[in-house]
């Protein structure tokens, strides 16, 4: 292998794309995988990298033939299986930046800012140098304070390097996420060692966490929920979506479910509560209790910016629910729904009233998963309301509530056992880990 230096620093790798030997992407880094095992020097066996369709997968360093800044290059094939950390592996950034270390010459503590690894005589990827940063931590904070020296030491210079550390900050890790999807997050906590991932969750605020949450699959969902405090976890599920709070709560031992929802707010209990009334697939159990409601003498222009809020979920915002007043669920009487895409095309001072689609039929809170499913693709629509007897709107339901419902519940997790040729192809045996 060439690499440009015969050191690599890690938070410099990562975000550096992958190519091929032909010159095709084939990826980013995420991060580095590290061996750990007790009395043996810890060794980068590979790369955490992101291919198409946001999988994180494992790639060996024995594929990759050259580092230099900017870009890897790499031949053989990818396992497309989503990558997960074995007990004795640890990920350099999301794991090992940030954990405390004590150095021997004065005995301090710093803590991992950087992670150097080189190539030793047998072309093993070995660490080498850390960059730490002298600092006491601030008591309450999950971060470490910036005024410490920092240095670059040898690892040898060292102890604590494998060691959990039970104040581990998290904040160099959520930086690397700012700006990524929820879902992104998400994917990486699933490659964690649960403890990391509680760490991290700990120190999101709780719109963040409650976004990430509703990424992950059910047993992910209740680890890290559980990980929490219960008048934090109480906070997070008051940021959530309603009815997935209600599908976490439902997962949970009635005492605990209960003892969270005496610890919400009331207004959002109550909403939780109502869905939980609901068999989990069906149309109430499904539903939304916050789509986006107008009156029928809202303007155009006030619905256009009632659908551009952010938090909104873009499957919702494809339509408005126009119901007499009270202007909410469960007690505002359905007139109809109507089309985002109809609004652009009319001038914005004209009431929506006059643009009701009445040829969609609203949903029943007792209609199953089936019914609602073959009733959205007969509308080939993105959202469908549902009523009560007496025509009043309980909520919505939107794709991505079905489809969630519809596929597998590990259909997160699970990616078909494939590998893709990459370069040349030469190297075809998949090295092993562990």
């Amino acid at each position: 292998m060439s690499t440009a230096s015969e050191r690599v620093y890690v938070a410099r790798l990562v975000n550096t794309p992958v190519f091929d030997p032909i010159g095709d992407q084939v990826g980013r880094v995420r991060d580095v995988v590290i061996l750990m095992r007790r009395g043996a020097t810890a060794t980068a066996t590979g790369l955490v990298v992101e291919v198409p369709g946001r999988r994180r997968v494992f790639m060996p360093l024995t594929r990759v033939t050259s580092i230099a800044p900017g870009q890897v290059i790499c031949n053989g094939v990818i396992n497309l299986r989503r990558f997960q950390a074995r007990t004795s592996e640890a990920l350099a950034v999301a794991e090992l930046f940030e954990r405390s270390v004590k150095l021997k010459d004065d005995k301090s503590t710093a803590y991992i800012e950087d992670i150097a690894i080189e190539q030793d005589r047998t072309k093993q990827w070995v660490l080498t140098k850390l960059y730490v940063r002298k600092a006491e931590r601030r008591k309450g904070v999950l971060g470490f304070s910036r005024r410490g020296e920092a240095l670059v030491v040898d690892v040898a210079q060292v102890t604590g390097l494998a060691q959990r550390d039970k104040n581990q900050g998290a904040a160099l890790i959520i930086q690397q996420f700012e700006g990524h999807k929820p879902a992104d997050l998400a994917a990486a906590l699933m490659e964690m060692a649960p403890s990391r991932s509680a760490e991290i969750a700990a120190a999101l605020d709780d719109e963040r966490l409650a976004d990430v949450l509703e990424e992950l699959p059910e047993a992910d969902q209740i680890v890290l929920l559980n990980s929490l405090r219960s008048d934090r976890a109480a906070d997070v599920l008051e940021a959530m979506e309603p009815d997935d709070a209600a599908d976490l709560l439902g997962d949970l031992p009635p005492v605990k479910a209960a003892e969270l929802l005496d610890l919400m707010e009331p207004e959002d209990a109550k909403q939780v509560r109502q869905l939980l009334n609901y068999a989990d697939d069906s149309a109430g159990g499904l539903m939304t209790t916050e789509p986006v409601i107008v009156g029928p003498e809202a303007t155009v222009a006030q619905c256009l910016a009632a659908v551009r809020r952010q938090e909104l979920a873009p499957a919702l915002a494809s339509m408005v629910f126009v119901v007499r007043p009270p202007l909410e669920t469960p007690t505002g009487r359905f007139i109809g729904l109507v089309h985002i895409q109809r609004l652009l095309r009319e001038p914005p001072h004209e009431s929506v009233g006059n643009f009701v689609d009445t040829a969609i039929e609203p949903l029943g809170p007792d209609d199953d998963l089936a019914y609602v499913a073959r009733h959205m693709a007969a509308y080939d629509i993105l959202a469908l309301p549902v009523v009560d007897s007496d025509h009043y709107l309980r909520g919505a339901i939107s794709i991505d509530d079905v489809l969630d419902h519809l596929l597998p519940s590990d259909w997160r997790e699970h990616l078909e056992d494939e590998s893709e040729p990459v370069g040349d192809g030469n190297s075809a045996a998949e090295v092993s880990r562990g």
